[in-house]
């Protein structure tokens, strides 16, 4: 056994190395991208600029707490060349530690928690959270270890809570374990951890008086600062709720009603775990319910599904395993790219696009290994079962029904800014030349084009399938106002921007997850339909 668990941390070794090496082999620009960000905001601290006007060369700013800087300020000390294998060699690193950490939880004590840890050590390296970290070079895998040592209770006992206080210093969302800690009844590590918490903001404050004034008055709630939140990166409930096309003026109280159930499930189940003595199944729970709660959960921030995924693995019960095999397999690769070609419906790309997300919620509802996600009963494994099932039938429902517009993963309309791209514009530009058709060499470029439909002052399009989205890119006559496409039935339409790219006619280009139950409908100036198109748009 110690021969096998040695072999395995060979492998984990060699997976890490393989990885990094991708990684620096990656262009310069798309190389350890937030360290990069990280790099230049300590350089711009130490020159005196302001740390939150920041913006590095590719776009990103400084979005942590000020507290954060003062800790990444002396990576400045050595050349940002150097400073990526570091950072990998440390990432790398933090990954083992976490298998570590949990390992108490995957097995007993003895020779087969160390092959179990061996053996979790890979498959966090290899799951995409632990990717995404070593691409971008981020800070979360730092933050997940932090907590999950303190939280399983690795600390020693007069010390237990502040790494967690330090943890949501530097990010915030670790703030739910100490809500964890109060409820299983371990309130002087929820003590510990508020006045770590404390004392690192008053750090931040005494160093970065005006950034700290800043970012506490406003910088904190503008979350926008991030990204587009509505993008499949980020797998939030926040994010998802986004994806489906809640109302913006219902969004707060959705969002907050769904966040109070799904942590407060998982902070009960959380709290039996902890009491009887499952300390490391109930740090995961509450890491999961950090990944669902956040308006901001990115690929690199979901370690603790990966995590959930193994001890589900680690459970006894057919489908326990079973459920955390999916669940790995799911944090492992994209289902959404991978199974593109067969969501013949709205809904199961949805739920293939989401499947990460909706991961964290079931974890967070069912437990890291079942309802009770104790040692399993025959009553236990029926139960089991018997939620997978009822589980199944609504996600099959959902997946059948179409999805109001809103909801679909994959949508975009083109503008200006793109109308250089052919891959975009495929045949409108040569159509406003006056060209017959389609651009020569187009259908070996980009795949089957063909004709959508022509209606004589009205407009007309070609559709094009690729492999995880379809695209429609034509051209409109001046009759035509507006351009609106629905997904499916119900919700809002999509308003498609009409381009003036060049004389002679306008143009226009959008794409979808699939048009099997799209809807493309030309409007004049008045308001009245003037062509509505259906079955002319599913290729």
């Amino acid at each position: 056994m110690e021969r096998r668990a040695g072999a395995v941390w060979g492998l984990f070794g060699c997976i890490a190395a393989a990885s990094s090496v991708l990684v620096m082999h990656r262009p310069p620009a798309d190389r350890l991208s937030d360290l990069h960000i990280y790099y230049g905001a300590a350089q711009a601290v130490h020159s005196g600029q302001p740390l939150y006007r920041y913006v590095a060369g590719n776009g990103g700013p400084f979005t942590y707490p000020p507290f954060a800087i003062v800790l990444l300020r002396p990576i400045i000390a050595v050349p940002e060349p150097v400073l990526q294998i570091v950072w990998l060699v440390l990432t790398c690193a933090a990954v083992a530690a976490i298998a570590v950490a949990v390992g108490g939880a995957l097995a007993p004590a003895g020779r087969r928690r160390r092959l179990a840890v061996a053996a979790g050590a890979c498959a966090v390296m290899l799951s995409a959270p632990a990717q995404s970290n070593l691409r971008f070079g981020q800070v979360s895998v730092f933050i997940v270890l932090l907590a999950l040592v303190d939280a399983v209770g690795l600390t020693p006992a007069r010390y237990r809570g502040a790494l967690v206080g330090v943890a949501a210093a530097v990010k915030l969302t670790p703030l739910l374990f100490i809500g964890f800690f109060l409820v299983a009844r371990r309130r002087a590590d929820a003590i510990r951890a508020v006045a770590a918490f404390v004392a690192c903001a008053a750090v931040g404050a005494a160093v970065l008086p005006a950034d700290s004034w800043t970012y506490w008055t406003g910088t904190v709630l503008q979350t926008s600062r991030i990204g587009n939140l509505a993008s499949m990166g980020n797998q939030s409930v926040h994010g998802m709720l986004l994806r489906v096309g809640v109302p913006p003026d219902a969004l707060p109280a959705i969002w907050a009603g769904l966040i109070a159930a799904i942590c407060g499930a998982a902070l009960l189940r959380a709290r039996r775990l902890q009491l009887d003595g499952l300390a490391g199944r109930a740090a995961v729970l509450v890491g999961c319910a950090t990944v669902a709660a956040s308006p901001v959960s990115w690929t690199h921030h979901q370690f603790w599904t990966v995590l959930a995924a193994m001890l589900l693995i680690a459970t006894h019960g057919v489908a326990q395993r079973v459920a955390g095999a999916v669940l790995l397999v799911v944090m492992t690769v994209s289902l959404g790219a991978l199974l593109g070609d067969v969501s013949t419906y709205p809904g199961v790309q949805f739920l293939f696009e989401n499947a990460r997300s909706l991961g964290a919620v079931a974890v967070c509802l069912a437990g890291c290994g079942g309802v009770v996600a104790s040692a399993a009963t025959r009553r236990g494994t029926r139960t089991g079962l018997r939620l997978a099932a009822v589980a199944a039938a609504i996600l099959a429902g959902f997946a059948l029904l179409p999805l109001p517009a809103g909801a679909d993963p994959t949508f975009k309309a083109y503008t200006m800014d793109d109308a250089g791209n052919p891959r975009y514009f495929f045949v409108s530009h040569a159509w406003v030349a006056g060209a017959p058709g389609a651009p020569p060499g187009s259908e070996l470029r980009w795949g089957e084009v063909r004709p959508g439909a022509a209606l004589p002052g009205v407009l007309r399009f070609a559709v094009l399938r690729e492999k995880t989205k379809v695209r429609v890119n034509g051209v409109v006559e001046e009759s035509v106002a507006r351009l609106a496409y629905w997904s499916a039935p119900g919700g809002s339409p999509r308003d498609i921007p009409l381009l003036r790219v060049s004389p002679g006619g306008r143009e226009f280009s959008f794409r979808s997850a699939n048009l099997a139950h799209g809807r493309l409908v030309a409007y004049d100036a008045e308001g009245h339909a003037l062509a509505t198109f259906t079955k002319e748009l599913d290729p």
